[in-house]
């Protein structure tokens, strides 16, 4: 797989005087991947998102971003166009009255023609399923509507990449259904490479890859199933495992003869019927 963002023995501290957030970070992010990134507050999760795009810099070490060195300030923008972030508070990412005058900011900014930026913003807002909203004000949306169309304004850069920290931790159920079924479309269907930060363990049952942050470090790094079969060491992070996967163990240790681990509630279910039948 191509490699889209890379970390190379990166460190990063957001005071001289104080400790590294993150300490000598090696590592890649792929083409077309939806990559979970889980830790406790703390672990440089969020940190190592925000270096992704050049939000923040690198203390030592070296970002590079579809080609692009972060740290030199000339690549800021061809590396915002092609890595776009979306952050927990929906309400802090939207700058207009109108929804579709909102997905249209970014390319406003690029200078496009008013034809191409109405078939972007069109586009953009039928990937995330918002079309209907158009004309709607932002503010009358739902917090998982709201986070669809901030996705739909990075989608509108046609950005590559979308980079999400914790865009889940501020909606109900519905609301985060509605986002990681959005993500997982764009993901499917069009390749868009997504990193997510999460501290919601079902969220990255379904990823491609989980990498687990500790203490500015990679304690974990794998497909779903094997990072989290590692329920020992997770749990001495502070971190859980999905409840499916959490009550099947329960199960077998009262002596249930499950053949299986399973991460979804789709899969539980399958394996226990296996049982009652």
């Amino acid at each position: 797989m191509k490699k889209i963002i890379e970390f190379k023995d990166v460190s990063f501290s957001y005071d001289e005087a104080q400790e590294s957030v993150l300490e000598n970070i090696s590592l890649d992010f792929y083409d077309g991947q939806f990559t979970c990134v889980l830790g406790h507050n703390g672990s440089g999760k969020s940190t190592m998102a925000k270096l992704t795009n050049a939000l923040l810099l690198p203390t030592k070490g070296q970002v590079i971003s579809f080609g692009f060195d972060s740290s030199l300030e000339e690549n800021e923008i061809d590396i915002r166009r092609n890595i776009g972030m979306v952050f927990q508070n929906p309400d802090n990412q939207i700058v207009a009255t109108i929804v579709e005058d909102d997905v249209a900011f970014g390319p406003e900014n690029l200078g496009l023609p008013r034809e191409e930026i109405r078939k972007r913003v069109d586009s953009a807002l039928e990937m995330v399923g918002m079309y209907d909203y158009r004309f709607h004000e932002p503010h009358r949306l739902s917090g998982g509507q709201k986070q669809r169309i901030a996705i739909a304004g990075i989608l509108a850069m046609q950005t590559r990449c979308i980079v999400l920290d914790e865009p889940t931790a501020m909606l109900d159920p519905l609301g985060r259904k509605e986002v990681m079924d959005a993500l997982h479309k764009l993901n499917k269907e069009l390749g868009i490479s997504i990193i997510l930060v999460t501290h919601f363990m079902d969220e990255a049952v379904n990823a491609d890859r989980v990498v687990v942050m500790n203490d500015g470090k990679v304690l974990l790094d794998g497909a779903p199933a094997k990072v989290f079969s590692q329920v020992e060491l997770l749990a001495s992070v502070g971190l859980s495992v999905p409840k499916p996967l959490e009550l099947a163990a329960r199960l077998k240790a009262e002596g249930v003869d499950l053949s299986s681990s399973p991460l979804t509630a789709e899969e539980f279910i399958k394996e226990f019927k296996k049982i009652a039948d």
